[in-house]
């Protein structure tokens, strides 16, 4: 019996290792159309690899995956975060986990994951075919089985000789991107970071927490790439050019409001500027000041009047806005939203509902998470269905 594997990204590796250990007889090969394999693990993670997440402070999946919650739910039955972390560990790869649940090699290199994945393919005889494109089942019709672990496709038209088979295609999108923001005066704070703050796009329910870092473009960090997943399809729709706001405190006006009351009867001869609330930086709190009070941004406190208090809490407490001119892409952040319709294909196989003994895993399904090392999770679990779904195909 013959597998191929279409695509030597993590979910293609992963798939081939497991279907070998399960079922030992079968023959693999993986076909990759480019020079190279595992490219995006290699860079993941700042070329750390953040490989999976603890899931400790996941209550409800649909928070960590936008799309393809309630299929990830029922396959982690099988294959979980504990399991991933048990594998690699039992391969070899020793692992840690972050204070933020980010699970990293304890190496903090990714080429400690490639290099298991290279080497328990070698040592399980999967084939490896390199510069070897495949855009049609035909040409693989002396194989038995086929998995597409090809990843997220930029385009629809990438997806299409699976279109062609019948499989409904979402249209594809960028997911876990940075925002580009034109403001000169905010681009002087590149580097700047606040651990905690909530984003938000105006007029949606849309919300994303954790650090912000200003860059000499615009806006990124976690709570910014969470927030362009969550609303993913949105800011595409709006040509991303829409309005973001900062609740720079994840604190209510009202809370913010007494926090600058008390500062106002504790240091009333103070310049404002020299003295930040809320645990702010002295370069973020003098630019937010200066936006909000232009000419009166060099005041003390005690000469603030009720106005110029409530502009202040207002602003930090989620009205300062941006204007999204962009977006600003970079591999090791870009994941895709959309690719195969979960409904094209079996939820407890991953087999096509159009084409027998064909398979799905990894990015190519509509499937795609936050940041944190969810997306690389959704690879492994959705390999695993799949080495074990055609592994009891052969039995």
């Amino acid at each position: 019996m013959k597998t191929a594997i279409i695509g030597g990204g993590a979910a293609g590796f992963f798939l081939a290792i497991n279907l070998k250990e399960m079922c030992p007889k079968m023959e693999v090969s993986i076909f990759e159309k480019s020079k190279h394999v595992l490219s995006k693990v290699e860079i993941s993670g700042g070329g750390r690899c953040n490989c999976t997440n603890s899931f400790a402070e996941v209550r409800d999946l649909s928070g960590v995956y936008p799309r393809g919650h309630r299929l990830m739910k029922r396959l982690m039955k099988g294959f979980s975060q504990e399991d991933a972390y048990e594998w690699f560990e039992r391969h070899g790869v020793r692992l840690m986990t972050q204070d933020d649940h980010c699970v990293f090699p304890l190496s903090q290199d990714s080429h400690t994951i490639i290099n298991c994945f290279l080497a328990e393919a070698r040592r399980h005889g999967v084939e490896i075919r390199m510069e070897s494109r495949i855009d049609s089942l035909e040409q693989l019709s002396d194989y038995d089985f086929i998995a597409v672990t090809t990843g997220g496709s930029p385009k629809a038209e990438g997806l299409q000789w699976l279109a062609d088979k019948g499989h409904e295609i979402v249209s594809p999108v960028p997911s876990l991107f940075t925002f580009q923001i034109t403001d000169e005066a905010l681009h002087a704070l590149m580097g700047t970071v606040v651990e905690d703050v909530m984003t938000m796009i105006p007029g949606t329910k849309l919300r994303a927490e954790g650090p912000l870092l200003i860059t000499h473009w615009g806006m990124s960090g976690p709570a910014i790439l969470k927030l362009s997943s969550y609303g993913a399809r949105l800011l595409a729709e709006s040509g991303y050019q829409t309005t973001l706001a900062v609740n720079w405190t994840k604190r209510h006006d009202t809370e913010v409001m007494v926090i600058l009351d008390e500062m106002m009867i504790r240091c009333p001869q103070k310049q404002m500027k020299t003295v930040p609330p809320c645990g702010l930086s002295s370069r973020l709190w003098t630019y937010l000041v200066e936006k909000c009070l232009g000419e009166r941004s060099n005041a003390r406190w005690g000469s603030l009047n009720k106005k110029e208090i409530n502009r202040l809490a207002n602003l930090l407490s989620g009205g300062d806005s941006y204007q999204i001119t962009g977006r600003a892409t970079f591999k090791d952040e870009f994941v895709t939203c959309g690719g195969i319709a979960l409904s094209a294909v079996n939820p407890s196989t991953l087999e096509s509902r159009h084409v027998p003994r064909l398979y799905f895993a990894g990015e190519v399904l509509d499937i795609d998470g936050i940041t944190g090392g969810f997306n690389f999770q959704a690879a492994w679990t959705t390999a695993y269905t799949v080495a074990c779904a055609i592994t009891n195909s052969v039995a």
